[in-house]
Parts: C-alpha cells; structure tokens; sequence
C-alpha cells in the first residue's frame, strides 16, 4: 500500500469517526447544530479522500464543474426555500440521493458488463453474484426512493392531494408488483450479462413501487415517511458503496439508514401506530372518508386585549407550537412573548410533540431558531401529566396533535394517536387562521370546548398585538 492509499484509508476512517459522533450529538437539542457541522466536515474529508484516489478520478474537469453547479444550487437553495418549506425541500434531498444511487449502480454494471461477458473479475474483486447483488439492490432502493420522495414532496408543498389514495385490488397489486421486482432480481443476479432488458424492467418497477408505497400515505403522516424515506436513501447510498467497493460510503450510508429506521419506529411509537398501519391504512383520509364524530357547538373567540388579560394573570403558560406557527413566521414573536411572561412572574413552557409539523423535529428546528432555551422545552410525556396545573395553554398553529379526538372517539381516524392532552388546561387560546380542520383532515372538538378561546388570525400578527398590550400596560 502506498503512502497516498495510506492516508486515503485513515481519511475515511476519520470521516467515520465524525459522522458517528456527529449522529451522536444530533440526538440532543444542545448539540445539534454543532453535531451537524461535524457530520459535515467528516463529509468534507470523506469528499476530498475520494478524489485524490487517482484509480478512481483521473480528470477532473467534470468534477468541477459538479461541485460549482451543486453548491450553487445548494447555496441558493439555502437562502431563498423558506422554513414552510423544508420539510418538502428535505423530501427532495431524499430523492436526490435515491437517483445518484441508481445512477451508481446503472454505471457499475455497464462498466462491468463487458468483462462479466468474457468471464473476468479482477484479482481481489468480489464475486460477480455479490457485486450484480449490491447494483440490483442501490437501483432498487434508490428508484424507490426517488419517485416515493417526489410524491412526498408532492403532498407536502399540496401540488397534489394531500388525502391517501386508495384503490380496490391496491394491495393485490402491490402483491404482484413485488413478485415481479423478485423475480427481476433473481433472474438479473443469476446472469447479469445477458439481462440488460430486464434490468431496465427493473428499474421502471422500482420507480413504480415508490410511487405505490406513497400515495396510500395521508397527510397526517408525513414526518414518518419523511423519516423512512431517509432511511430508504442511506440503505441505497450503502448498497452503492458495496458496489464500488467504498468503505466510507458503505459506513454513511449504514448509519443514515439505520438512524432513519430507529426514527421512524420512535415516531411510530409516539403515534401509537405501527410501521404496516402507517403504509398501508390510508391514516388522515379525513372523517368524512374515515369515519369520526361530527363535531358539534360554537367557538368562542377572544379578541387579543382579552387574550393580554389572561396571560398577564397566569402564573404558568404552556405554549404547544405547530405547522401554522412556520407559516406565520411566528417563532420569534413567541420567544418574545415568553420573555415577557417569565418577566411578569409566570413559568413558560414549549411543548413539541413528536410529529408537530410536516418533518421529524420541525418544531424544534423553529425554536431553536429563536434561540428558546432547551430547558423550556418538554416532550409530550413530560408535559402531559402536568397539563392540569397550567392556567394557559397558548396552540399556535397546532390541529391534529391536540385533536381530542384521538382520544376520546373510537370512530376517528386518528383515534389512538397519543397527544398533548391541552384540553386539560384551565384555558386554552387556539390560533387560527379558520374553524378548518387540520392536515389530516379530521375536525377537532378542541375548538369548541367549553374551556377554549379563539384567537383568529395570523398567528405572528395576533402576538404581536397581544406583546403590544404587555408593553403599553
């Protein structure tokens, strides 16, 4: 081994390293941001040891010009999507990485076609089986993930319906879909030199089953398929590495799909639904479709002066965050507020429960922009049992996580669904833009119970003029 082969090995296993502690230092709201700055130094140094490897790069025109081209769009993609829109922006990576490991595989098996032909496999090269193995399951997994991410993204930016689509005979042909995805595959593994026709049959079917795995998918949830589908591009990017033989990407791409899988069955749990119910039950079809009880009664709206007496005699205020408070923008309005809630004396509180918003740690990412302090925040398990003791529960932009329906009729779609239990509060203020149901489509009696007050409006706008009445009082 030479001295650069040397070094190129310590590199990944440096890159390793750091993407392992990075992981690590993800799992924590204190550390996240730097845990994501080292994941990406150690894919920085994994980047760079792959191109110095002159077995592998020879000119480097075309690489240039990827790099431009990519951190042009990356850079440009950073500053103008706006926070409403990431979670379909992150759908969009998903599938990027899907399509780049199908690419990898379709090129590694047209390179090797010519020498599997005559029969030859270079000294020390796995054996053909394994290699034709790893290229059928990086085409697979990647077409897969690739046309599920487009119809993710899809239903998160409502360019389509966000509502599950189902069919009669959906799982029959799901059924024969799969058996001919099986049957592709053994026939390609056991000749892949002569199965150049099937390959691309493949190829179709694998994009095919993405978008079939999808679209039976509600609204409501989104953030486990965002989850899934990142798992789903890892399991790809390491089936590439086998491919082409690359340990640092085998390493990547194990540990984003076995984060994706683990975080996929943690939100599942929070939902108290298993991953089959998630796939295939058609969850947030909506009541009209599902099922679920007619709410029935009258809001009561609260003006914003109103909602300023009620806060300023609070001594404890829970404030429950959602997908309406990204869209207003609201996040820092809210920081502020508690500022001034924690000044007059009360105690403040961000409760986030696991699938708020439209992609796993969405709410999160907003408060933390707003630099909200991590000891504020609180999981629902944590905060549920002190529900009762709140004088004021403030739900910006929160329906589905808060529904008491989930809870309390059996006939609802969401029924089962653990939430932050808000109804418990003394008060609760709900702001809305409208009496309109959720992502998941299902109505909520939380805006009409008796212990609740409607605060219409933009949500950044309504804050603002109940800050504005604690600043001139």
């Amino acid at each position: 081994m030479t001295n650069v082969e040397y070094g190129i090995q310590i590199s990944y296993i440096v890159a390793a390293i750091l993407f392992i502690r990075g992981l690590k230092m993800l799992g924590s709201p204190a550390t996240a941001r730097r845990g994501n700055m080292m994941s990406a130094l150690g894919m920085l140094v994994a980047v760079i040891a792959t191109l110095v490897n002159t077995e592998i790069i020879t000119d480097y025109r075309w690489i240039a010009g990827g790099v431009i081209i990519g951190a042009f769009i990356g850079v440009t993609a950073a500053r103008l999507v706006p926070m409403t829109s990431m979670p379909e922006f992150v759908a969009l990576f998903n599938g990027s990485g899907g399509i780049a490991s199908l690419f990898v595989g379709w090129a590694e098996y047209q390179r090797s076609m010519a020498a599997w032909s005559d029969g030859v496999v270079a000294e020390g090269a796995p054996p053909i089986a394994f290699t034709s193995t790893a290229i059928y399951l990086a085409v697979l997994i990647g077409g897969m993930t690739a046309s599920g991410s487009l119809i993710a993204y899809g239903k998160l930016s409502e360019r389509i319906n966000s509502k599950p689509f189902l069919f009669s005979g959906q799982q029959i042909f799901n059924a024969l879909l799969l058996a001919a995805i099986v049957g592709c595959g053994v026939a390609f593994v056991y000749d892949p030199t002569e199965m150049y026709p099937v390959f691309l049959v493949a190829i179709g079917l694998a994009l095919i089953l993405g978008v079939m795995a999808t679209i039976p998918i509600g609204g409501a949830d989104m953030p486990v398929v965002i989850s899934l589908l990142n798992s789903y591009s890892g399991l790809a990017a390491c089936a590439a590495g086998f491919v082409i033989s690359n340990t640092v990407l085998i390493v990547s791409g194990s540990l984003v799909g076995a984060s994706g899988i683990v975080l996929t069955a943690i939100m599942c749990k929070a939902m108290n639904r298993s991953l089959a119910n998630v796939l295939f039950s058609g969850f947030g079809s909506g009541a009209t479709a599902s099922g679920g009880s007619k709410v029935m009664g009258e809001a009561k709206p609260i003006s914003a002066e109103d909602t300023y007496y009620l806060l300023e005699a609070s001594s404890s205020v829970v404030f429950v965050p959602g997908y309406g408070m990204a869209v207003a923008q609201a996040q820092h309005v809210v920081k502020e507020l508690g500022d001034v809630l924690e000044a007059n004396g009360a105690e403040v509180r961000f409760a986030v429960h696991p699938v708020a918003g439209r992609m796993p740690g969405h709410m999160n990412v907003l408060l933390a922009e707003a630099n909200v302090p991590y000891e504020q925040l609180a999981e629902m398990d944590e905060i549920n049992p002190q529900m009762e003791t709140v004088d004021v529960a403030v739900v910006i932009g929160a329906n589905d996580v808060v529904n008491p329906a989930a809870r309390e009729d059996e006939n609802s779609p969401i029924y089962g669904m653990p939430i932050i239990n808000v109804d418990f509060a003394r008060t609760v203020i709900v702001l809305k833009r409208s009496m309109a149901s959720g992502f998941a489509g299902v109505d909520n009696p939380l805006f009409v119970g008796e212990n609740t007050r409607m605060l219409f409006g933009d949500a950044k706008a309504s804050l603002s003029a109940v800050l504005s009445e604690f600043k001139e009082s």
